[in-house]
């Protein structure tokens, strides 16, 4: 089999053309084989001293001082994306990922919650986009999330030079918006959009998706309220005094939890995994969720009306006696067993997280500017997608034929119901550092 780092000089032609100068041209592949290679760190100097063709200074001053654009190798990125894994059957997976950092001064680092960690510690936090299909990911974005601290304190952001554009106080899930129109802006393909409930949780998401005609499955927490499918909107009786200028609902809104209490519960397997068939107990019931305009109730209360979309509520029994919910606008005559595969696939971004720190390096970098950190996480985004391009050569995988696959318009251009084409298959892959120990 031919080595790795010729086969990576050729691929990363369209990459090294978007850099458009010669010796970015050479940093380019010396940065991204730096982050492949040999070795357990995978910041500027130890690369550096292992490369020995080009310097310290040499690639310290591409990621973090050069003058130069980095939205072509973006898009040469989301190119080569859809060309492994876009079509109709893919995933785009939202969800986010912390990389620990000690002190204060790295850009965007503060104590905020970490959930690969479990808890609040000292970091960076990143919100990632993942294209995925047949259970192989691959990494298009990664945008840094500024906390309060950082966004309430210009000079702060300045030191860190953190761009003029980028200093506005933006929510994860505002910043996860941006990406996916980024994403769908460049006619990359997917079939649906994935997200936990730190973004599905939010009512101004799962809207945002919506109005963009974009299917979606997101986790929902079980606290929250829904209407059943049917519910009515009448102006209520009133004895005396002026009358109601509002409609309200015609039934009480209860928890996620609750709605689906009673529901018959039926156990569904979704995919094979390395020890067998992955099984859980899965229900599922059209519901409204009270995500509307908030009125007074006749009781007092103050209450969200129902979403002016009909969506399915998922419930999730696991054998740990832990349970799970989601929601999703997939079509009424969506079967149990393809909503249950869809909203378990979100799994394969985590997949992807621990690859991009554990074999390249992601939270390695060491420098406090926002500039060098999006180019750093792109480069390892970029060796990411190498790596899985030579997976599936590996396994003699191409992209299916023509012939066996459905036609599908880009993600852009679907229509305000889209109809997703079922569960995903799984595919047995050779691992990650099997794509380029072979050199």
């Amino acid at each position: 089999m031919e080595n790795w780092r010729d086969d990576l000089e050729t691929w990363l032609a369209p990459f090294i053309a978007g850099l458009g100068h010669k010796t970015r041209g050479r940093m380019c592949p010396a940065y991204v084989a730096g982050l492949i290679g040999p070795g357990d760190r995978k910041s500027v100097q130890p690369m550096a001293e292992r490369d020995r063709a080009v310097s310290y200074d040499q690639l310290h001053h591409f990621i973090a001082d050069g003058v130069w654009d980095s939205a072509p190798l973006e898009a040469a990125l989301l190119a080569e994306a859809d060309r492994l894994v876009g079509g109709a059957e893919a995933f785009l997976v939202i969800d986010d990922t912390c990389l620990p950092k000690k002190g204060e001064r790295s850009v965007g680092v503060a104590p905020q919650y970490a959930s690969s960690l479990g808890k609040t510690a000292n970091c960076q936090s990143l919100v990632s986009v993942t294209l995925a299909s047949r259970e192989v990911p691959v990494a298009v974005g990664l945008r840094l999330f500024l906390p309060e601290v950082w966004t309430d304190d210009p000079d702060r952001m300045a030191r860190a030079r953190v761009p003029e554009y980028r200093r506005a106080a933006l929510s994860k899930p505002e910043i996860a918006i941006e990406e996916i129109d980024r994403v769908r802006d460049a006619g990359v393909r997917f079939g649906c959009v994935l997200a936990d409930a730190g973004y599905g949780s939010g009512g101004p998401f799962r809207q945002s998706l919506s109005e963009r005609g974009l299917a979606w499955a997101v986790g929902l927490s079980r606290r929250q309220n829904v209407y059943p499918a049917d519910v009515g909107l009448v102006f209520p009786e009133v004895g005396r005094g002026r009358r109601r200028k509002y409609h309200l609902p015609d039934r009480v809104a209860v928890s996620a939890e609750q709605m689906l209490k009673d529901e018959k519960w039926r156990k569904v397997s979704w995919r094979r995994g390395t020890k067998g068939r992955l099984n859980c107990q899965f229900a599922a019931i059209r519901v409204r969720i009270a995500d509307g305009y908030r009125h007074r109730m006749a009781d007092g209360r103050v209450q969200a009306m129902p979403g002016d979309e009909e969506v399915w509520l998922i419930g999730e029994r696991r054998a740990t006696g832990e349970r799970k919910y989601y929601a999703s606008n997939l079509p009424a005559d969506t079967c149990l067993k393809t909503l249950a595969a869809t909203v378990k696939a979100r799994w394969i971004c985590e997949q992807a997280h621990q690859q991009l720190k554990e074999e390249l390096g992601l939270d390695h970098f060491e420098g406090r500017s926002w500039t060098g950190l999006h180019r750093h996480a792109l480069m390892t985004m970029i060796a990411y997608a190498f790596l899985q391009s030579r997976r599936l050569k590996a396994a003699g995988r191409g992209k299916k034929s023509p012939g066996t696959t459905p036609t599908t318009n880009h993600a852009s251009r679907q229509a305000s119901n889209p109809r997703y084409p079922g569960a995903p298959t799984a595919y047995s892959m050779p691992s990650l550092r099997k794509a380029y120990r072979s050199g």
